[in-house]
């Protein structure tokens, strides 16, 4: 039987026939070797069946990328490590502001703006050449839950409220030009519609194409805490709660894995792990 006709189940419930190209596609996106690529390829393809679900698929190609170089799994599983930003939004807030720093932002966090009619609580506030952006994060912790129109809806009103007073105040010295709606899941096609419409810039996991997350993210090395293959859940919520969300972040600030009682030689392993990541 052909690969393409095989079912398989996505994290909304939707069916989607299997493709081996796009497994292939990526693990070459994770540096993969070839004849890596092709042994994990041949191993899905003999254990495929019917209904067979995404996750099954990536936990066994996970398993096999992780027994060749860990940071090659760690990439592999950055979508999964960014819904482990949870279970609140903030981590995912601070990750989102320190992407656009190392693009030339300067960024805050979690800041009250004062609007024409009420103030806002804004996720992030960017600013770049004298200008600024306000973006909202919007964090799923369940995968199959998309963006729909309702949230670029909401967000284009209070960014017209908070510009309505911006524009008035002398004491601001650059130009309030874009708001922003970033998520970890997806946009509706309504959602991006009205997004291109509103003139909102919508940035999610694969969106806009080649501009997405995923892109950046691999563009600037600038990989979560969570994709750590070593670290422990604990260790990661620990590192997390000392505001550490990028593994370039904890490479400066290591002595966090001393008060984790982390011992010489896996601390070595574990800085080993993300210094290859970064690099990459």
């Amino acid at each position: 039987m052909k690969t393409e006709t095989f079912d398989i189940i996505k994290s909304s419930g939707e069916k989607a026939k299997f493709s081996l190209e796009k497994l292939r596609s990526s693990l070459i996106r994770v540096g993969a070797d070839e004849e890596t690529v092709n042994h994990i390829i041949d191993t899905v393809r003999d254990e495929l069946y019917q209904g067979i679900s995404t996750k099954e698929i990536y936990n066994r190609a996970f398993a096999m990328l992780k027994k060749k170089e860990r940071h090659l799994a760690s990439r592999y599983k950055l979508k999964k490590a960014i819904y482990e930003l949870g279970p609140t939004g903030f981590p995912f807030e601070r990750f989102i502001g320190a992407i656009l720093k190392y693009s030339g932002y300067k960024t805050e966090v979690d800041t009250i703006i004062q609007g024409r009619c009420v103030s806002h609580e804004v996720d992030v506030m960017a600013n770049k050449n004298g200008n600024t952006t306000i973006i909202e994060c919007k964090f799923h912790r369940e995968k199959g839950i998309n963006c729909n129109v309702k949230i670029p809806l909401y967000i284009h009103s209070r960014y017209n409220d908070i510009k309505a007073h911006w524009d008035k105040d002398l004491k601001n010295s650059s130009i309030l030009t874009q708001g922003w709606v970033v998520t970890n899941t997806r946009f509706t096609l309504d959602a991006i519609a009205y997004g291109k419409c509103a003139n909102l810039y919508l940035l999610s996991w694969d969106y806009p194409e080649n501009e997405g997350l995923k892109d950046r993210i691999d563009r600037l090395g600038l990989y979560p805490i969570t994709v750590s293959t070593l670290l422990t859940n604990r260790e990661k919520q620990f590192l997390l709660s000392r505001d550490i969300v990028l593994c370039r972040e904890l490479i400066g600030d290591n002595f966090y894995l001393d008060h984790l009682g982390v011992s010489e030689t896996r601390k070595k392993r574990i800085l080993n792990e993300i210094s290859m990541l970064c690099k990459s």
